[in-house]
């Protein structure tokens, strides 16, 4: 009897609960736990597409013990073992040719068949189109007669127009306005693929064809205005609001992959705001996280317009948008508009790099190294605290960029947390207890509690270290589109631009400079 019970409790159990290892990538491999056991493997790619904040299809693969942990494709979520351990497996969305081609001459529709949000980032290589089977014919024999004896292609203007269309069409797959690095590398991609389109006069072989690829560009983004595209759309009201407040409306600039999306499909302004609730919503307890995330996702390409057109203060967006300043939100906002999962890649870097930096660090002389020795002090004893040695990391770069930290560092006790903070934009506050010993803004007191400064209020609070504080402020600034603090500049450009590779890597000397030093 006692067996019997037993073993319906553990069944029981099972059926309501699930403990899955799940590995990402190879550097980021996580426990998951969820509440109940889903109803198929549908089911579960779609828990854990909201639980890890993927922003990519993919598909599932389990290690089956049945073949000594062989990787196979789940198709029954029964398959699984009582501990499993399932492997992310992202599925290639690039572009083919046919949905080139219809990106290309759908005319009208194209509005249509774009309004659903980007889910692919700029690629290491850019895999050139198929273009039309006239134009791949001619290329085909264009690059048999440059193998055998070196003659480059004469193509005539329509071919051209035909290879410039095609190259648009793909590149706005993956941003509205690409960086001149972005059109170089398209540019070099192409005569890599057809090399009887080398250019013979160029010094690169492409300059030509970058250029007209610019042009190009730019025609291409009036024709996707005309047909309702919204992340094109602000660069015509930008030139016709000169003498308005909304002058400086700025365009993708920090590799924003959603920038500003179009409505979903049947959907516009005022049919979102009848679906936002949330502020009802916070209001209970407990917080239903679930129907959160959803009513947040359904609602994104509304809270991109108000916010980039408006550009309301955050203690606006805050009352009309108090999920957004949730953790799991703010992480979530930044997956919807970059196609990155922050807090892991964040993590990833600065482990990745703390070592090396700490040695930079103690190389510095002057009053840089000072500076720089005071902040190493909390390191030399704890040298294994993988939290100290993540805020000394962060808090030694703008030391060593030339920022002024002292603004963005604040630091307070308990019983001040609510002095007036209006002269603060943008900072970080560490607050100690009053019994607690605190020498400067700098101590790294992993005992102590961070809170986000913007605009002079507090909008989050109880963040248990200078690291997390750091990277939920990141994506703060993405999901509010703030500007950096000026102060502290070059230390979120570094972080966005070596540490996560994030948008264009033409550097200012300073952060160049560094860049050459982290990877010697």
């Amino acid at each position: 009897m006692f067996l019997i019970s037993t073993f319906f409790v553990l069944e029981f159990h099972l059926a309501m609960s699930m403990t899955l290892r799940v590995i990402v990538h190879d550097s980021d491999i996580r426990k998951v736990v969820l509440e109940e056991t889903p109803a198929d493997a549908d089911a579960l790619k779609q828990v854990l597409q909201k639980k890890l904040q993927l922003a990519y299809p993919f598909n599932l693969q389990y290690e089956d013990p049945f073949f000594n942990n062989a990787l196979c494709n789940i198709s029954d979520i029964n398959d699984l073992p009582e501990r499993a351990t399932v492997k992310i497996i992202p599925l290639d969305t690039s572009p083919s040719s046919s949905q080139a081609d219809t990106i290309i001459l759908s005319g009208s529709d194209t509005s249509e068949q774009l309004s659903a949000e980007r889910q692919i980032v700029w690629p290491d290589e850019f895999e050139i189109p198929k273009f039309s089977v006239n134009v791949e014919y001619r290329l085909r024999q264009g690059n048999l007669a440059f193998m055998k004896d070196g003659t480059t292609a004469d193509v005539g203007r329509d071919i051209k127009h035909d290879i410039l269309e095609g190259l648009a069409g793909a590149i706005y797959t993956f941003r509205a306005y690409p960086s001149d690095e972005d059109f170089t590398q398209v540019a070099a991609a192409l005569i890599k693929t057809h090399p009887c389109l080398t250019e013979q006069g160029s010094t690169s072989g492409f300059a030509g064809w970058k250029n007209s690829l610019k042009f190009k560009m730019a025609n291409y983004r009036s024709k996707m205005r005309k047909s309702g595209c919204s992340d094109v759309a602000i660069g015509e009201k930008r030139g016709a609001m000169k003498a308005t407040k909304h002058k400086g409306i700025k365009k993708p600039r920090r590799s924003e992959l959603n920038f500003l999306p179009n409505f979903p499909n049947g959907e516009d302004e005022e049919s979102q705001e009848r679906t936002i609730e949330l502020v009802e919503e916070m209001k209970r307890r407990p917080l239903n996280m679930s129907l959160i995330g959803q009513k947040m996702d359904s609602t994104f390409a509304l809270r991109r317009k108000e916010i980039v057109h408006s550009e309301p203060l955050v203690s606006d967006i805050l009352e009309k948008w108090p999920a957004l300043f949730l953790e799991s939100q703010i992480f979530a906002e930044f997956s919807r508009i970059s196609g990155r999962n922050l807090r892991s890649e964040f993590y990833t870097a600065l482990d990745t790099h703390s070592a090396r930096l700490i040695e930079i660090f103690k190389k510095r002389g002057g009053n840089q190294g000072k500076k720089l020795d005071e902040i190493l002090q909390q390191v030399y004893s704890k040298p294994f605290d993988v939290t100290v040695v993540r805020s000394a990391v962060l808090q030694g770069l703008p030391v060593l960029l030339g920022d002024e930290s002292e603004d963005f560092f604040r630091m307070c006790f308990d019983v001040d947390v609510e002095a007036d903070f209006s002269g603060v934009d943008v900072g970080l506050l560490t607050i100690f207890c009053k019994d607690m010993p605190a020498r400067c803004p700098n101590d790294l007191n992993v005992d102590a509690k961070r809170a986000i400064i913007l605009e002079g209020k507090v909008v989050m609070d109880d963040v248990p270290t200078l690291p997390h504080a750091v990277c939920l402020l990141f994506a703060l600034i993405y999901a509010l589109n703030l500007d950096y603090p000026k102060t502290m500049s070059n230390t979120f450009e570094f972080v966005q631009r070596v540490m996560l590779s994030l948008g264009v890597k033409n550097l200012k000397p300073k952060l160049q400079t560094l860049k050459n030093q982290l990877f010697r």
